[in-house]
């Protein structure tokens, strides 16, 4: 965040990408709550039309013996996985290639492992490998590869070992775009990214639901691992310009996500046109200075800046009694305390813990392996609990998976809204900053608060919780409202 005062001199956050409201107003199939109907896409306890629950994700014990061969393995339980895993993604796509995809389906032709510690590691296909911690797919030659030194060992130990398969379906995306002819060279890099996302989203529902014969993935644990994988290989703010984007945090998540509910048809039709619509128009990269320096996009989290975003949440909002902020902690008759940050409807008031803010507001997530933290993990759990107070104005309930959703979605809308400078009576600003909503998207995996009730109690699954504040940032207030009921 970036915060702005009568000379510029603090700084403020400013807003990186936006939103993927698109995806929630889908029409799914539907269950019903105490009478009503509920789209699956925002019932807390379903991910698409999936139950949410917590279980057994991987390898099942059960699966067939692995068919082909793998180049250069040494062998390992990695290169194992991997090939099991290109096995079930193949199988699966010859089965629904026809159904969605132009043109006819092709398995690669090869399968090449790697270790990128190892200076004699291999070219392949004209690509030099040593010190290339990465998978791909390449079209010159049909095949895909992967590092077993370095990328998969990192990927197993930190996010489990479906995110393995999670990055060979992303690259087995890249074979489908070929198939079915739906780039060319002359399209930007992050359609050819975000499509192969939106494929691996495709075959992870199919395993999802129990499908596969070979591996198993819960849609609560399971899940959000393999969003948090999806998080780190988010683009570096810095990167977010150039002609080999790959998409940010919420880029990424939203286009995973559109396949995962959507479908292999919806993937097919993402092009730059659709991108930018789904992001809205919001400021990729960090502002500058009037000195021409680039800025941090990082704001002190103290006092002067709580009393500056809570001026800019009562512009939002403009409620008719704004809430208080208290440093000081107090007994609560009608909720729990949820720390670091809590609403007490009964005195319309917001206690913060300012240490554990600061301590949550520390700069984090620049390791292959780490979830980004920063500012807007702290300030963003602040928004959430205004939300509470506005949704209390209006008469609504404040402990219910509906209000943790609600609040989730109210805080994506402020996002939003403070992409753009608010005229203060205090003259200072508040702006969303790049990079900010990939610490708020990776806080709903974590910390859960910003989708929490005013007991601090969320819902199961991060992939709704993520849907629910994606909706916020790319849509409307009155459409939170619309979606999570009272």
């Amino acid at each position: 965040m970036n915060n702005h005062g009568r000379r510029g001199a603090i700084a403020g956050m400013r807003a990186v990408i936006a939103c993927a409201g698109a995806v929630l107003v889908l029409a799914g199939c539907t269950t019903f709550v105490e009478g009503r109907a509920l789209s699956t896409l925002n019932d807390p306890f379903r991910v698409g039309d999936l139950p949410a629950a917590d279980g057994p994700s991987g390898p099942r014990p059960n699966a067939p013996a692995t068919t082909g061969t793998v180049e250069n393995t040494d062998n390992g339980p990695i290169d194992k996985l991997a090939l099991l895993s290109v096995n079930d993604i193949q199988e699966y796509w010859k089965r629904v290639y026809s159904q969605s995809l132009k043109g006819k389906f092709k398995p690669v032709d090869k399968l090449i492992s790697y270790d990128s510690n190892d200076p004699h590691s291999p070219v392949i296909c004209r690509r030099k490998t040593y010190k290339f911690v990465n998978a791909f797919y390449t079209s010159r030659c049909n095949l895909i590869a992967w590092d077993r030194g370095g990328l998969f060992p990192t990927g197993e130990k930190y996010f489990g070992e479906v995110s393995i398969t999670g990055v060979l379906a992303h690259e087995f995306g890249h074979a489908l775009q070929k198939m079915a002819k739906l780039v060319s060279a002359g399209d930007p890099t992050i359609v050819f990214e975000q499509q192969a996302d939106c494929f691996a989203g495709v075959y992870l529902y199919w395993v999802a639901s129990g499908k596969s014969p070979r591996f198993a993935l819960s849609t609560g644990d399971g899940l959000d691992h393999v969003l948090a994988g999806l998080i780190t290989m988010r683009d570096p703010v810095e990167d977010r310009e150039s002609d080999n984007e790959h998409g940010s945090a919420l880029d990424r998540v939203s286009a995973f996500q559109v396949g995962f509910v959507t479908g292999a048809s919806a993937c097919a039709a993402i092009n730059m046109k659709e991108i930018e619509q789904r992001r809205g128009d919001l400021p990729k990269i960090l502002r500058t200075d009037p000195g021409g320096e680039t800025e941090t996009g990082e704001a002190p989290v103290n006092e002067d800046t709580l009393s500056t975003l809570m001026e800019v949440l009562g512009k939002i909002f403009n409620p008719k009694q704004p809430p208080t902020l208290s440093y000081q902690p107090a007994d609560c008759p009608d909720a729990k305390a949820s720390r670091p940050a809590s609403y007490c409807p009964a005195t319309n008031t917001i206690v913060v813990d300012l240490p554990e803010l600061v301590a949550m507001s520390s700069v984090g997530g620049r390791q292959e392996h780490e979830l980004p933290q920063g500012d807007d993990t702290a300030l963003s759990i602040v928004m959430s609990r205004y939300t509470l107070a506005v949704q209390h104005e209006r008469g609504l309930p404040m402990q219910s998976p509906w209000t943790a959703l609600r609040t989730a979605c109210l805080t994506g809308y402020t996002h939003r809204k403070m992409a753009e400078p608010i005229d203060l009576a205090s003259h200072k600003q508040l702006l969303l900053s790049a990079g900010d909503l990939d610490k708020a998207v990776a806080g709903l995996l974590t910390n859960h608060m910003v989708a929490s009730d005013a007991d601090g109690v969320t819902v199961p699954a991060g992939f709704t919780r993520i849907a629910a504040f994606r909706g916020g940032v790319g849509g409307k207030m009155d459409a939170c409202y619309t979606r999570y009921p009272a």
